[in-house]
């Protein structure tokens, strides 16, 4: 699972990134808002955790800025500013949980397995998608009956992310958001033969186009 740390005390962010290492989590630890909104214009990111008070842009404001944008990582603010319209304007921008300053480690890590197991991010790697498809997320290869298909690197995150949001209509900017980053999203085209790769491989009724709005894994 790979995390964004948003974070500017030193000393805690070292305790919570060592105390999420030891759970095998990836962390990048970064200490103002602006340093952080670029480096998810270059990188996905599972699960960010971000700190509302930093330098240069406050937590509220990447939040707002990300979800305007299209990306919809998961999000948990980590704060002390703890009233309830600072927990309702967290909430309102699009947070998924909010955990109030001071925190022991063991609430973040639950806090975080609550958010694995609401958005499927499955630690094992491998899901069964249909009775005769799985998928192995770190190696990219597809299992479709007896046959092992290997996904090129874009191909596994497009898919990957067609999965963690399997029912949900996504339209293609927000395909292109979050598979690509910001300098390098691709042409519709570009986009219209991903899907088309994936359907020749998976079959038609797996990708439903709706017209006008999207596409629906199913």
């Amino acid at each position: 699972m790979k995390i964004l740390l948003l974070e500017d005390d030193l000393i805690l962010s070292e305790v919570i990134v060592e105390h999420l290492e030891y759970y095998t989590y990836d962390v990048t630890p970064v200490y103002n808002g602006v340093d952080a909104e670029t480096l998810l214009f270059e990188e996905k990111f599972d699960l960010l955790l971000l700190d509302v008070n930093v330098p240069l842009l406050n937590g509220f404001e990447l939040l707002k800025n990300l979800r305007e944008s299209g990306n919809n990582t998961p999000t948990i603010f980590i704060t002390s500013m703890n009233s309830s319209n600072d927990v309702l304007e967290g909430f309102e921008l699009g947070a998924n949980d909010y955990l109030k300053k001071p925190f022991e480690m063991i609430e973040l890590k639950a806090r975080i397995d609550n958010i694995k197991r609401h958005f499927k991010i499955d630690d094992e790697r491998t899901l069964m998608v249909t009775d005769t498809i799985s998928y192995d997320f770190d190696r990219q290869l597809l299992f479709l009956d007896s046959k092992e298909i290997q996904l090129s690197k874009k191909e596994g995150e497009f898919f990957a992310y067609f999965l963690h949001n399997r029912g949900k209509v996504l339209s293609a900017d927000e395909l292109m958001v979050n598979v690509w980053s910001y300098d390098t999203s691709p042409s519709s085209a570009t986009l219209r033969t991903y899907i088309k790769n994936l359907r020749r491989i998976l079959g038609e009724e797996m990708i439903t186009t709706i017209r006008g709005v999207g596409y629906v894994f199913n």
